[in-house]
């Protein structure tokens, strides 16, 4: 039975990777801090390992408590953890970049390398390219990060490279699904009759089930080789309108009122909304570096390099998975 660690299994997409490691019989380890909820890391199966990622030192301590028998370690990890907003830019440094150069300090340290490393990168590292032909990103082409938060990704990877993990990168697309909360705000949004969006011009949008992307990671895992990086993403692309159209469809409502803003305006307000989080000492979803990403026009993805290495076949469109989470909202009274 491979014994597989979910770093950052807290956290929304964690959860499901757990899940999925589990329903395969697969051992599975949660890795996760002190204050981490485990609201959604329930079952009985589950052996919790505890990070504290601002103190380096311990985490050997924790790795060497898992496995006191020098001959034993985590057959593949999982690394989920990260920040995709922070109060501080330089916090995405640190959460994104320094806590994973921990970790794999204590993995070498310790000698618990383990035989594969996913990390859970973004499609954001790419930066706007294909703006003007239109085309879809490729693993060829070459990483131009306008965001803080795509670079300290870039970082990572580039860190896994340095350090010779044997690495599968994964550069997802937008995740949603239960239990997601940024997607959540826009569906609260449409399902109250507005749908704010920024700029004129169509802008061609991407996603990824939550389900399908923890699938895809244990495919990967089993079938690809290491040194590789996969974008992951719904075989299709999608117009503002078009994710408008499914919204309505799966909240039960007939007409929305669409808005669009000119970007100068979305950039003064994300000015705005990142000050008045500092203020506030809680990390704002709209900020300079989410109006970077929603400036940009196109995030199709080709995929045809994780089916052809591992298989990568997501099976929920996004009009199934938003009226999935729709209805996971709704029993819950989010909606």
């Amino acid at each position: 039975m491979k014994k597989v660690l979910v770093v950052g299994a807290g956290g929304f997409a964690g959860g499901f990777i757990v899940e999925e490691g589990l329903r395969r019989g697969y051992q599975v380890y949660a890795g996760v801090r002190a204050s981490t909820s485990k609201e959604y890391l329930t079952d009985p199966r589950i052996k919790f390992v505890v990070f504290d990622f601002e103190s380096p030192e311990t985490i050997a301590a924790a790795i060497k408590e898992t496995f006191p028998d020098e001959n034993e370690k985590w057959d593949w990890i999982v690394y989920n953890l990260g920040a995709t907003k922070a109060i501080s830019f330089s916090d995405f440094s640190k959460i994104n970049y320094e806590y994973l150069k921990s970790f794999i300090e204590a993995l070498k340290s310790t000698g618990k390398l383990p035989e594969k490393f996913l990390y859970m990168s973004s499609l954001s590292v790419m930066g706007p390219r294909h703006e003007k032909d239109n085309g879809k990103f490729t693993e060829k082409d070459i990483p131009q990060p306008n965001t803080r938060y795509g670079a300290s990704k870039l970082k990572a990877e580039m860190l896994l490279t340095m350090e010779n993990v044997p690495f599968i990168i994964f550069r997802a697309t937008g995740i949603y699904g239960p239990r997601d909360k940024d997607y959540f705000l826009m569906l609260k949004t449409i399902s109250k009759g507005f749908d704010f969006s920024a700029g004129y011009k169509r802008q061609m949008l991407t996603f990824i089930y939550v389900e399908d992307l923890a699938a895809a990671i244990y495919d990967a895992l089993e079938k690809a080789p290491t040194g590789q990086t996969y974008l992951i993403s719904e075989d299709a692309d999608y117009t503002q309108k078009e994710f408008r159209k499914i919204a309505l469809n799966a909240l039960g409502k007939k007409r929305v009122f669409s808005l669009p803003m000119p970007l100068w305006a979305v950039k003064m307000v994300s000015a705005v909304a990142e000050k008045w989080g500092v203020a506030k000492m809680k990390p704002s979803t709209l900020n300079r570096d989410k109006y970077n990403i929603m400036k940009q026009r196109n995030w199709k993805a080709d995929v045809s390099k994780a089916k052809k290495d591992f298989g990568f076949n997501p099976k929920v469109s996004l009009k199934e998975g938003i009226s999935h989470a729709t209805a996971w909202y709704k029993k819950e009274k989010w909606l």
